[in-house]
């Protein structure tokens, strides 16, 4: 199984387990529900924190009590008091049903975890696209500074990172590469065949391709500061315009 659709698995299972959770809870046939609760949360607030950051801070505030809180009552009453028996007092709350007032909350938590399970696939996708844009953008440093030592590696480095990011192009676009390692030169011309590419861009693509050549196979001559600069100026542009 992929690691998308593991992660896609656990996450629909984490789903599931909540809302038979609410539901024995709704039924008040919860006798373990602070020990089943407590699992579930830090399970789901890690899941959360990972793939939604932005929705992070929301899912959080429905279980845990704000060191601001000035009042406890229908607006800020959270999952976290039920857990240590608190419940607010006098006029007003004779009423106070703290077992509704835990349910919306998980309830609220549970619309937020089911939102992401609907978008899992685009979420997954662009994390792992932010995750290869940080390892490229490492790699194009790396060989800045391994150009001071060694021209020839430097741009051998970067002309990885070229052909690394012109073959995820061509599957976001499923364009099949007959060869199973494709060089820059292999990548390159599909991509202008299928409109990927302009002409402006092929032509600069294909004198970097020269360059990674000489730095990468021609033994006999020895590339230049001044190219292998190019080429990682050039890596650079790539990643950040051909997609």
């Amino acid at each position: 199984m992929a690691k998308r659709d593991t992660i896609k698995k656990e996450f629909i299972e984490l789903y599931e387990t909540g809302a038979k959770l609410a539901q024995a809870f709704q039924k008040e046939e919860d006798k373990r529900f602070h020990y089943d609760y407590q699992t579930w949360y830090s399970k789901s607030s890690r899941a959360v924190a990972a793939l939604a950051p932005d929705r992070h801070e929301e899912f959080r505030r429905y279980y845990e009590i704000d060191p601001k809180r000035k009042s406890l009552g229908y607006g800020t009453y959270v999952i976290q008091d039920f857990m240590k028996n608190i419940v607010p007092s006098g006029y007003g709350f004779e009423k106070f049903n703290s077992r509704q007032q835990v349910l919306q909350c998980f309830l609220n938590q549970l619309a937020i975890l089911h939102s992401l399970v609907a978008m899992i696939d685009s979420v997954l996708a662009n994390l792992e696209n932010e995750l290869f844009a940080d390892i490229q953008d490492n790699e194009v440093a790396t060989a800045r500074q391994l150009l001071k030592v060694s021209p020839r590696a430097a741009g051998a480095l970067v002309g990885v990172v070229i052909e690394a990011h012109l073959q995820k192009v061509a599957d976001a676009h499923s364009i099949k590469i007959p060869k199973k390692n494709p060089t820059i030169a292999d990548l390159n011309d599909p991509l202008k065949v299928a409109s990927v590419l302009d002409t402006a861009g092929w032509r600069k693509i294909s004198f970097l391709a020269d360059i990674r050549n000489l730095c990468s196979h021609k033994k006999d001559v020895e590339p230049t500061k001044e190219q292998v600069e190019e080429l990682i100026e050039g890596a650079a542009w790539v990643t950040k315009n051909i997609f």
